[in-house]
């Protein structure tokens, strides 16, 4: 009974929840989306300066997350530049010298707080003309207004960025009589009209005051309350012109530092000054206001001002609008839609013909399929080049890894099916392994585990096993068919680059920003070029004599020889990959350091993965593996070994992995050890025969996207290149990430499609029209590559 009520829930899922009827709901989810972010930023008023100003909370002890947007941690050398030639003034009580220190904390790690009080501080840094001061007034009263006047006269030094909040020794000294606070009202509203004047040429914020803890308050200080510092702060905001404010040049008001004090006003020792942490945050707030429109860091969203499109990005946009009329006029012609064959999957081993030729695609289907790219183009920008929806930053726990991965892999049993073949790595078994994999690297990338090293260096391996495969799938296909042809080298290169091409357009990336891409492409370039020189052994000729298997030995050692020399001599390395017009394609930010490290953590995985493909269809040609239904595929005595061993080996692996305390000393021993731990995952995978008999088709489906899965994710699942996570809905991060993995694994799925409907246009199979085509496209990418050359590099990863 359970099996048939699991088996006939399956089948009731899938018949409503098709992947046709999820796209429609993805895309009514996103203009519904689209809609509501808009109206939300017109009427609303917020922009992200004030999101970061205002609101915000805590992830976990110490990381401020301000509401919608995504807070840059600036460093020494980035906040003298943003403030090189610039004079910082902090005026106010002790509250605002905690926030000076730890403003000044940021340019100078090294300084510490001297413990003057009472008086003026001054901090000068000399090698970018930085003036930073901090002038004594404890009181909004004359004196602070005077120093405000003195700084609007022409001819004076004014500070371009001002920082001033007061209240509580106004409130000390009075006892907090109601007649102070009115006097407060009235000399917080006579200097705003100075701080307006500043704020024409500068910046300014008024602090709000931070929470006290009444219990542990001295006595002396007991009148300051809550109660007190709420009215003080009303008073501040109404006399500064609080909301109504449309003019961004005005007063800012500051109250994140107060978001933050209420969560930690616990951990103050006297009662009235926050613990240092907490000060940090108000200072990082303060830094992010003022450098991040000058110095546009990728994970600092907030308070950005958003560049203009380039004029690549707006030759694509004129491209799919003029791809939207040719179809609109082939539409009112009259043409009928055409089918549209099922894409195969390049990168799976044993790709399979269609058992019936799919009819030719018409004239129609190329430009339908531009119009959806546009359309998918177009949710690209608008998530992470536009300023439409939010961003937030990543935040590791173990809980936010871990948990999600529990509930995929309880999916992925549930739609266990039988295989229809029980060899070794087969089609179905492959697009389980790529898909699972895919799924725990799109989990670590959204949950920041790269943070974790154990995790870390588990993925490290999961990226290995990608391009094991591609060594593995394409030695195979070489090996087997022996189809060194144009048509076949174009068709994998199309598929794997299409995507990538179109976002570096579009979203103004370097081709090497989306690293996986061009090391699958150059690894599948390298694998031809060596199976296809003379002399090419196949199966064929190997089989006529054995010599022939040495001679592909000796193919796989100059091979190995190659990877070496290169691994070995970076110079070398750089001399190759530095030249024009290959740097334009493996440089990130004018260096070819990011290609150096990808290329050199995983220069053995392929190979591995080769010689794997040979020795495995070895075994397979004499017979030796047992590969029916339910059959382990060697003998009882072998299997129970290799099993043993592998598991050992497994587990081995994890706990070597768990110990590693430091990235970098981990990375050198990876490439070297990773190919251990996916061979003996294959091992245990294979060996049984029931567990050859079965795979799911949950991991399975995402397998065959796996590419486009990894691809999109830069931009309409993650956000700020990577860096953050897109929010689409605020304020509720577990129905956000639902929502927004909906629409990102649907909008993955169609891109394959357009993939496979374009390929078929852009790569003819007519060997004279495809040296034409080619032709054509190198003189486009040589053209587009000379119009870039002198270019100023793109940010990276």
């Amino acid at each position: 009974m359970a099996v048939l009520a699991y088996s006939l829930g399956k089948r009731e899922i899938n018949q409503h929840f098709t992947i046709k009827n999820a796209k429609l709901v993805s895309l009514v989810l996103v203009i519904l989306l689209f809609i509501f972010h808009t109206a939300s930023r017109y009427f609303g008023g917020g922009d992200s300066c004030e999101w970061l100003l205002s609101s915000g909370r805590y992830l976990g002890e110490n990381v401020w997350q301000p509401y919608g947007c995504m807070m840059h941690k600036y460093k020494s050398m980035e906040a003298k530049t943003c403030l090189s030639k610039k004079r910082v003034a902090f005026l106010g009580d002790s509250r605002i010298r905690q926030l000076f220190h730890s403003f000044i904390k940021v340019i100078d790690p090294g300084r510490r707080d001297g413990g003057v009080k009472h008086e003026d501080i001054s901090f000068e840094e000399k090698s970018s003309s930085l003036y930073v001061d901090m002038l004594w007034y404890p009181e909004a009263n004359n004196s602070m207004k005077e120093r405000l006047i003195s700084w609007t006269h022409e001819g004076s030094a004014k500070p371009d960025v001002v920082i001033l909040g007061v209240a509580t020794w106004s409130i000390k000294l009075h006892g907090g009589r109601s007649e102070t606070l009115q006097q407060y009202k009235v000399n917080v509203t006579a200097i705003g009209i100075h701080l307006e004047r500043l704020a024409e040429h500068g910046e300014v914020y008024w602090v709000l005051q931070d929470p006290v803890n009444e219990e542990v308050l001295s006595k002396d200080r007991k009148m300051i309350t809550n109660q007190q510092l709420e009215k003080y702060n009303e008073v501040a905001v109404d006399a500064l012109g609080g909301s109504k404010r449309l003019d961004s040049s005005r007063v800012k008001l500051m109250s994140a530092k107060r978001q933050a004090a209420l969560e930690t006003i616990g951990q103050t020792s006297d009662g009235l000054h926050m613990p240092e942490s907490t000060v940090d945050v108000g200072a990082m707030v303060l830094m992010n206001a003022v450098c991040n429109k000058l110095l546009r860091p990728i994970d600092g969203s907030c308070c950005q001002t958003l560049p203009p499109p380039n004029l690549f990005q707006k030759l694509s946009a004129c491209f799919f609008v003029s791809s939207a009329l040719v179809l609109l006029t082939i539409h009112i012609l009259g043409n009928n839609r055409q089918h549209r064959p099922v894409p195969p999957d390049v990168e799976s081993l044993g790709e399979k013909k269609p058992s019936t030729a799919a009819a030719p695609l018409g004239l129609k289907a190329p430009f339908q399929a531009l119009c959806r790219m546009g359309v998918i183009m177009a949710y690209f920008y608008l998530c992470d080049r536009a300023d439409v929806f939010m961003k937030e930053q990543k935040f590791y726990t173990h809980s936010t890894f871990f948990i999600p991965l529990i509930y995929i892999f309880v999916l992925g049993v549930f739609y266990s099916e039988n295989s229809k073949e029980s060899k070794l790595l087969n089609r179905e078994q492959t697009d389980e392994w790529k898909g699972w994999m895919q799924l725990v690297i799109l989990i670590y990338h959204v949950s920041g585990a790269s943070a974790f090293v154990p995790v870390y260096m588990h993925v490290r391996v999961l990226v290995a096993a990608y391009l094991f495969q591609t060594g593995y799938g394409h030695f195979s296909f070489f090996w087997l068919k022996g189809d060194f042809g144009l048509y076949r080298v174009c068709q994998v290169l199309f598929r794997l680059n299409f995507l990538v091409l179109i976002l570096c357009v579009v979203m103004d990336r370097p081709y090497q920003f989306y690293y996986f891409v061009p090391l699958v492409t150059f690894w599948f370039v390298v694998i031809y070029g060596t199976l296809a020189m003379w002399p090419q052994i196949l199966q064929k000729r190997a089989n006529t004599s054995g010599m022939w298997h040495l001679g592909v030995l000796a193919k796989l050692l100059g091979l190995l020889v190659f990877i070496s020399v290169f691994a070995y001599s970076q110079g070398f390395f750089d001399s190759i990959f530095s030249v024009w017009p290959l740097s334009k394609l493996f440089e990130l930010n004018g260096s070819i350091h990011e290609w150096w490290f990808r290329w050199k953590l995983d220069r053995f995985a392929v190979i591995h993965g080769m010689l794997f493909a040979l020795i495995y269809l070895l075994l397979q040609k004499r017979q030796v593996l047992f590969e029916g239904k339910g059959e382990t595929l060697f003998s009882a005595r072998i299997s129970n070994l290799l099993l043993f061993f592998s598991v050992i080996t497994f587990i081995t692996y994890s706990v070597w992995a768990s110990k590693c305390k430091k990235k970098s000393e981990c990375n050198e021993m990876h490439p070297y050890v990773s190919v251990v731990q996916i061979l003996a995952f294959i091992l245990i995978r294979n060996i049984p025969g029931y567990a050859r008999s079965v795979y799911s088709s949950f991991f399975a489906w995402f397998g065959k996207i796996s590419l486009e899965l990894f691809i999109c994710q830069y931009h309409i699942w993650l956000a700020a290149d990577t860096k953050g996570i897109l929010i689409l809905i605020p304020g509720n991060p577990s129905l956000n990430i639902m929502v927004s993995s909906f629409i990102f694994v649907c909008v993955a799925h169609e891109i394959s499609l357009i993939t496979n409907d374009l390929a078929q246009v852009v790569i003819p199979k007519d060997t004279v029209a495809l040296l034409k085509r080619v032709g054509a496209v190198g003189v486009l990418a040589l053209l587009v590559q000379m119009m870039t050359r002198d270019s100023s590099p793109a940010h990276g990863t």
